[in-house]
């Protein structure tokens, strides 16, 4: 490790085809279909390339499945870190009580230490969503950070835009009403801090890092979406938010989902997502060059070397729960919400061997 350089971590949220037509509204997902066997291969071709190893989050559902199996052992083959995505995928976890969360990580967890034999220690919310109940259920399961928050003040712009586009009904869009989060969320840390959890204990908080002062989202997908306006403002961007990040002394975490290396020649099913009328070569030329001029300001690790890097050596600021953000909502709602093919999806992922 370049111990004149700060840490920056990189971590990849693995969201499936199946996932992105969910969230959308289109029925199709209920099949899961998937690209995990075009974008695991391409993806770890170009990490090996970069010499980076990362945080790969995890959805549970993918790792119940056996057409994923392979796929998503080669990733911890490759000594990538695996975190958790939780299990399906619903960016509303903030819906669900603490029981329904405990059923959603572990059965997520189950899952990943059967394909991968890791035990995950790191987790992220769908569509950012937590709430208090998700870090104490982390917490008590001896998870060492959550990476859930996203702090910017665009979150409703970004869902207004989602809605527009989605073909949602007047139920899908109240689930999804806090997607993205709320124009609060700006007022939260760029730099990690613990939460104060209501039992008295704490977790470590990893934000996705956004832009320091101006709070605006900087990771690939956003850069991807300025590319194709000019590249020459992609790196403009880019290099402000990075030099703005060394200027406050923030270590960032950079984010990257699976559309940002997959072009719409290799998913054009999902060409609903900004940024599709890329292609994936373009996508991953463009992904190695903000790879390279991160890598000019920070050294590169996966998000569990960044964790215990900051329990080592910094003091961190503790922030209590806020307790607006606390909900308590029954079973019998969230399981209203959850279709049946998923549900039967877990059954029987549960009754398979090892």
């Amino acid at each position: 490790m370049n111990a004149h350089k700060p840490l920056a971590s990189l971590s990849l949220d693995l969201d499936n085809k199946w996932s992105y037509l969910k969230t959308h509204g289109d029925a199709g997902w209920k099949t899961f279909p998937t690209y995990l066997d075009v974008f695991i291969p391409s993806v770890l071709r170009a990490l090996a390339r970069l010499d980076l190893k990362i945080t790969f989050f995890v959805v549970g559902q993918d790792a119940a499945l056996d057409k994923n199996a392979a796929y998503l052992r080669a990733l911890a083959a490759a000594g990538h870190e695996i975190g958790n995505h939780s299990f399906h995928h619903e960016p509303w976890l903030q819906l669900y009580s603490k029981e329904q969360v405990r059923r959603e990580i572990l059965a997520a967890e189950e899952q990943i230490v059967r394909v991968t034999g890791q035990k995950p220690v790191g987790f992220r919310g769908p569509g950012f969503s937590w709430s208090p109940d998700l870090l104490e259920v982390l917490e008590e399961n001896g998870y060492l950070y959550d990476a859930s928050t996203l702090p910017t003040y665009i979150g409703p712009l970004a869902r207004a835009y989602y809605f527009r586009t989605a073909k949602l009904t007047a139920a899908e869009k109240q689930q999804r009403r806090e997607l993205f989060g709320k124009f609060s969320d700006g007022l939260r840390p760029v730099a990690p801090y613990y939460w104060q959890l209501l039992n008295g204990r704490k977790i470590l908080e990893i934000p996705v890092t956004t832009m320091p002062i101006f709070k605006i989202p900087f990771h690939l997908s956003y850069l991807l979406y300025l590319s194709r306006v000019s590249e020459r403002l992609l790196t403009l961007y880019l290099q402000t938010a990075l030099q703005l990040c060394r200027f406050t002394q923030i270590e960032p975490s950079f984010l990257l989902h699976p559309l940002d290396l997959l072009g719409g020649d290799e998913a054009p099913d999902l060409a609903f997502f900004p940024g599709m009328d890329l292609s994936s070569a373009r996508k991953i030329e463009l992904f190695e060059r903000v790879i390279n001029t991160l890598e000019q300001h920070f050294q590169l690790v996966n998000m569990n070397t960044h964790a215990q890097t900051i329990f080592r050596r910094l003091r961190l600021k503790v922030r209590p729960v806020p307790p607006g953000d606390r909900r308590s909502h029954g079973d019998s709602r969230i399981e209203d919400l959850r279709s049946p093919p998923a549900k039967k999806a877990v059954s029987t992922a549960a009754a398979a061997p090892a």
